[in-house]
């Protein structure tokens, strides 16, 4: 059992019980797909394209080499229901003869944020990290705006890095912010 934060007067904290975080299957892909599309649609404000992602959630569930999703779910057996999931894929350090794991996709459904479950899900998270050997950290990125979930990040001893994120996106258009206008070419 977990304890409830601290009420903020806003909403009625309950208290969550069994509570289970664990590597996700493919009977899980329906429910990762509706997060991910509303993740992509809070955050960025994109509609991603259903098939590609369902395709891109398959591909990455059966081929454990790619990564590999976590999900916390509520009840057992049959009756159970996913409050979240967060996506793990690798990056190989030559510098440190190990892999990073990031940490994507994050995706707490909004009844049941501020419960501890995202803690939960990256306490397991730390937990499989530190018992590989292979693996020499855990990564995260956040989008640049989002300052409750960099507040949550924080909170659980997680530290911006000294690395600015680059990339040439082959599939997504780039999105328009405050900080790209000001950028000179």
């Amino acid at each position: 059992m977990v304890a409830a934060p601290e009420d903020d007067g806003l909403r009625p904290m309950p208290v969550l019980n069994q509570l289970n975080v664990r590597i996700a299957g493919r009977e899980d892909a329906a429910t990762i797909e509706s997060f991910s599309a509303a993740m992509a649609l809070e955050t960025e404000g994109r509609r991603l394209d259903p098939g590609r992602l369902r395709l891109g959630i398959i591909a990455l569930i059966e081929n454990p080499a790619r990564g590999f999703f976590i999900v916390a779910e509520q009840g057992q057996g049959e009756d159970y229901r996913l409050l979240g999931q967060l996506m793990i894929t690798y990056e190989w350090s030559d510098w440190r003869n190990g892999a990073f794991w990031w940490i994507q996709s994050v995706y707490v459904t909004p009844a049941w944020r501020r419960r501890g479950v995202f803690r939960q899900m990256h306490e397991r998270v730390l937990a499989l990290a530190k018992a590989s050997p292979n693996v020499c950290g855990v990564r995260l990125y956040v989008e640049r705006n989002n300052s409750a979930a960099q507040a949550v990040y924080r909170k659980l001893g997680l530290t911006p890095s000294s690395y600015a994120m680059f990339e040439t996106d082959f599939i997504l258009a780039p999105l328009k912010s405050v900080a790209d206008s000001s950028i000179e070419t």
